[in-house]
């Protein structure tokens, strides 16, 4: 009997499998053959390489942009669609109400309304390029109408035409993504404040460290600023000891990304240019790794752009034109996020429901209605309400019962500089172009094939009257306004610094003196340090070197957490024998977040239960019910991302305003850290099994095929052990990392290496789908030729647009 159920079961799967082969096969796309299309007006040549990367070639820009529209729907249609809704608050059309708390926020936040307004301060030029993009889109939706990739059908429905306003709403959500979302922890700030006092909310708003790189100032001028800062000396715990805050304890205050019960520490990205005097070539190398959030198919979409003089290599962004990253025939560049302070929370006093003070007295408030389809449910209206700060968003801030706005420079317009930057020719040319990013605020290296290495700080980063954008400020005075925007001849370059080598991973970049406020919030420094110890050693890289250092998993951070846990363990009156197990796994580690090792675990939970017995005594329990988090103030509340720089100097320098009252000294706190981290119930009974790797593993699935059980497991890698740590260059966590690994090698450009995260394709019959993952997994890479592939060699991946009649 077992056996016949076997079977049925065996039968069951192959016919749907079979069924899905065949469904979801007719709507991938063709690649071989030609093909007419109407819009065009010269030939264009779409040839692909080994892993699907198209080389398009074209006469013309505007023939150039609609074939990269076209062949990038090709691979990536629903996951274009998808953005677009994601982004425009569009998604409760599809996948019903369950998504209307998101389309609500979008479309009080506004993206869709200010890409509508974007497009009609497009200058000719570029908007006939975004309306070529959005031609070559529509060309490929029509052709496919009938044969739309699986999602379409699964969801029944079909995409809409596309319009230029569609790819400023996707460049809106990356600005979104990067340069927005603290205002709430704005708020909880200012609960913090109100609680702990100005003393003690300075500590946990730390916001430069002695172990800072700013990319301007070089190693011996850093050394000097750093003097006066008593560094890692150990104190005896007197409240006046030298901690990496207390040169700046009266810095305004700033925001954070949320604090969970077990913290997980910040993800960034990392970019570096090393001078040829550097590399075993004569010639720089340029690293970059921008580190996003996971997702199924990746975010980047490879592609090679030729027309007339414009000849790039790099990453798109689906739904938008132009490379992004990458390099052309003379100079390479790569980014890592600012972090700008660009948004301020103003209180705003009503009269009434239409009116509200000003310092020339009361002004009506601009109503936007919006109106949300909702799949098999009513429409539901939506009356955004704005003044002249911005929306009110107290309906995204639980418990809020004031009227907060929001002022964020994307209200302000958004330019696109990213045809010029695909097609500069040397330093000049590329500070020229990036003069033109309003947003989201990079940290951008630049290097040329003539020698040449530099730096800049992008973005349009508002003066204020007073304060730093770190605190809710009153709307109905002008004491908290923008006067402007940084001039960006004066954000923060350099060009040929002497040293020869210039990194960023989103910590401080401002030197001491620097007569702006251009980020209340620095990313910790750890990632930096690391970069600049690997490249200080005076070897001669190779690109392999940069790819290994892409992958480092070092993580002193975490090291030095757990030489003082096993410090206090040891000194501890009695600890528990499960703190000295914990203890003995710790004390040989060498700070490699490698996934077989038990220490990284032990050492992470410790610092998490050490931040919850700091905290908790002082700013509450968290709250039962995890949904009440945002509403209640706790130790939960305190999100910071250079909270591991404040946990440091408390571990370090054992201020007595910290230690909870009834522990006697830090000995005896940390080792209760420690003894409450390896007594939770998901901690293994021998500690020597708890595994990083499964702790810390990544996971990336489909989102919508991902949760049918028949294809789950063809349709993403699916959660994958692995190594490194937020805190560490590979910087990792369960559902974010590098999105891309790029290396540009100035001596020889058809040897620069890319990989994405798992591959090109959208469709996961593709076998484009996965062909990077195991390179990305392993942290190898592929290069990245500058050449387009020979017609021959690819002839089965050709595709030929040819003018339409």
């Amino acid at each position: 009997m077992a056996g016949w159920l076997l079977l049925l079961v065996i039968a069951l799967a192959a016919t749907t499998i079979t069924y899905f082969y065949f469904v979801v096969r007719s709507a991938l796309p063709q690649l071989d053959g030609s093909l007419r299309v109407e819009g065009l007006t010269a030939r264009v040549t779409v040839t692909r390489d080994a892993h699907g990367v198209p080389a398009i070639e074209a006469q013309t820009l505007e023939d150039l942009f609609f074939a990269q529209g076209y062949v990038t729907a090709q691979d990536r249609l629903w996951q274009m669609d998808a953005m677009r809704r994601f982004a425009g608050g569009e998604l409760s059309q599809v996948l019903g109400e369950g998504l209307l708390e998101h389309d609500r926020e979008q479309r009080i936040l506004g993206l869709r309304a200010t890409a509508k307004q974007a497009v009609g301060r497009l200058p000719a030029r570029d908007r006939s390029y975004f309306e070529a993009y959005a031609g070559g889109v529509n060309a490929y939706i029509q052709e496919r109408r009938d044969r739309l990739p699986i999602e379409f059908r699964i969801l029944k429905y079909a995409p809409s035409r596309w319009r230029p306003e569609d790819s400023i709403v996707i460049a809106n959500q990356m600005v979104k993504d990067l340069n927005h979302g603290r205002f709430k922890d704005v708020l909880a700030r200012e609960k913090i404040l109100a609680r702990l006092g100005p003393e003690l909310s300075a500590d946990l708003y730390v916001n430069r460290s002695w172990h800072d790189r700013p990319p301007t100032v070089m190693r011996e001028s850093l050394d000097q600023q750093n003097h006066s800062v008593d560094s890692d000396q150990e104190d005896n715990g007197d409240d006046d000891a030298g901690d990496d805050n207390a040169v700046t304890r009266s810095t305004g205050p700033s925001t954070g990304t949320p604090v969970l019960p077990d913290p997980a520490p910040i993800n960034g990205s990392n970019n570096w240019v090393v001078a040829g005097a550097h590399t075993v070539t004569g010639k720089p190398l340029l690293s970059n790794d921008m580190h996003l959030g996971h997702q199924m198919p990746n975010l980047w979409y490879e592609a090679h752009l030729r027309a007339g003089s414009l000849d790039v290599a790099g990453v798109t962004l689906p739904g938008t034109p132009c490379v992004i990253v990458g390099h052309n025939q003379r100079i390479a560049w790569g980014f890592t996020n600012l972090g700008p302070t660009v948004e301020d929370v103003y209180i705003e006093n009503f009269d009434d429901a239409d009116h509200y003070q000003t310092p020339h007295g009361l002004e009506r408030v601009e109503h936007r209605f919006e109106v949300i389809h909702v799949k098999d449910k009513p429409d539901v209206a939506l009356d955004v309400r704005s003044t002249r700060h911005g929306p009110i968003v107290t309906e995204l801030v639980p418990g809020e019962k004031r009227q907060l706005a929001l002022r964020w420079t994307l209200y302000d317009g958004l330019r696109m500089p990213f045809f010029d930057v695909d097609s500069a020719q040397n330093w000049e040319d590329f500070r020229h172009a990036f003069a033109q990013l309003d947003a989201p605020g990079q940290n951008v290296v630049y290097a040329d094939v003539e020698g040449d290495i530099g730096y800049q700080a992008t973005g349009r980063i508002p003066i204020r009257v007073a304060g730093d954008g770190s605190l809710p400020v009153s709307g109905a005075d002008n004491a908290h306004e923008w006067t402007g925007y940084i001039p960006f001849e004066k954000l923060p370059n350099i060009y040929n610094p002497p040293s020869g080598i210039i990194a960023t991973a989103n910590g401080r970049i401002l030197p001491d003196g620097y007569p702006y406020s251009i980020s209340s919030e620095w990313a910790p420094p750890w990632r930096t340090e690391r970069i600049y110890h690997v490249l200080e050693s005076g070897r001669k890289f190779s690109a392999s070197d940069m790819l290994a250092l892409q992958n480092d998993i070092q993580s002193e951070s975490e090291a030095f957490s757990a030489e003082r846990f096993v410090y206090a363990v040891d000194h501890a009156a009695k600890p528990s024998a499960r703190a000295k197990q914990a203890a003995d796994i710790m004390r040989n580690w060498d700070g490699r977040m490698l996934p077989s090792s038990a220490a990284p675990t032990i050492a992470y939970r410790a610092r998490a239960e050490l931040t919850r017995l700091l905290l908790e005594p002082r700013l509450g329990a968290a709250p039962a019910d995890p949904k009440n988090h945002e509403e209640t103030l706790s130790w939960q509340s305190y999100s910071w991302e250079m909270r591991s720089v404040w946990l440091r100097n408390v571990m370090l320098h054992r201020p007595k305003r910290w230690l909870p009252a009834q522990y006697p000294n830090y000995e005896e706190l940390l080792a209760a850290a420690v003894d409450h981290a390896v007594n939770q119930p998901e901690a293994p009974k021998e500690l020597s099994s708890w595994r990083w790797g499964s702790f810390n593993a990544v996971e990336i699935r489909h989102p919508l095929l991902g949760k049918i059980p028949g294809l789950r497991s063809w349709t993403g890698p699916g959660v994958r052990e692995q190594s490194g740590s937020g805190y560490t260059v590979k910087a990792v966590t369960k559902h974010h990392g590098p999105s891309e690994r790029f290396t540009a090698n100035l001596a020889d450009l058809d040897q620069s290496t890319l990989n994405l995260v798992t591959g090109q394709a959208g469709d996961f019959l593709s076998p484009h789908y996965m062909d990077q993952w195991k390179a990305w997994y392993e942290g190898t890479t592929f290069t990245l030729p500058f050449t387009p592939p020979a017609v021959e060699a690819a002839k089965t991946h050709r595709l030929v647009l040819e003018p339409g009649k």
